[in-house]
């Protein structure tokens, strides 16, 4: 199967920024936030690939994958994989905040 072209919705990209800065924060260091990097850009790429692999929802349109404690949104399209959410699995569903402290 063809490889689909990455695409994160600009909501998305601020949930991995924010995740990001979480971890370095707490952690000191960009270590931790260097290896969520390279554990999101290889479950995306590989979803690109094989987009199925993720978990159904009960919209039709939307999928799940786990990488660690956090779950990515997606949407995929005959040539696009869209991004559409990065969820800290253990944050409160209704949290609108990105304080993870």
């Amino acid at each position: 199967m063809a490889k689909r072209k990455i695409v994160w919705i600009n909501s998305a990209k601020f949930e991995l920024k924010e995740i990001l800065i979480y971890w370095t924060k707490k952690t000191k260091s960009k270590t931790y936030s260097k290896k969520l990097i390279i554990l999101f850009s290889e479950a995306v790429n590989l979803l690109s690939q094989h987009p199925k692999i993720g978990r159904t929802t009960t919209d039709e349109n939307i999928r799940i994958s786990i990488v660690r404690n956090y779950l990515i949104f997606y949407e995929v399209t005959e040539t696009e994989l869209i991004i559409l959410s990065i969820w800290d699995a253990r944050r409160d569903e209704n949290e609108t905040d990105f304080d993870y402290s």
